[in-house]
């Protein structure tokens, strides 16, 4: 008998869902949903992470020059 746990954990060959994807980076859903449409078709699961990396460490920047004005 084979009896499998499953954890929720997705293979990097498997897409990201949008709203898993936004609640793993605190992304909202239509931000979430471009970061992943820029990556393209099938991208892997850390090249999207990274991505949204990316991201966010622009946004904090752009704000962190917002804020110096």
């Amino acid at each position: 008998m084979d009896q499998r746990i499953d954890i929720g954990i997705q293979p990097d060959d498997q897409p990201y869902e949008v709203t898993s994807f936004a609640r793993k980076h605190g992304l909202t859903i239509p931000v979430a949903d471009a970061v992943l449409f820029a990556k393209g078709p099938s991208p892997s699961r850390a090249a999207c992470d990274t991505a949204a990396l990316a991201f966010l460490c622009a946004v904090a920047r752009y704000a962190g020059k917002q804020g110096e004005r």
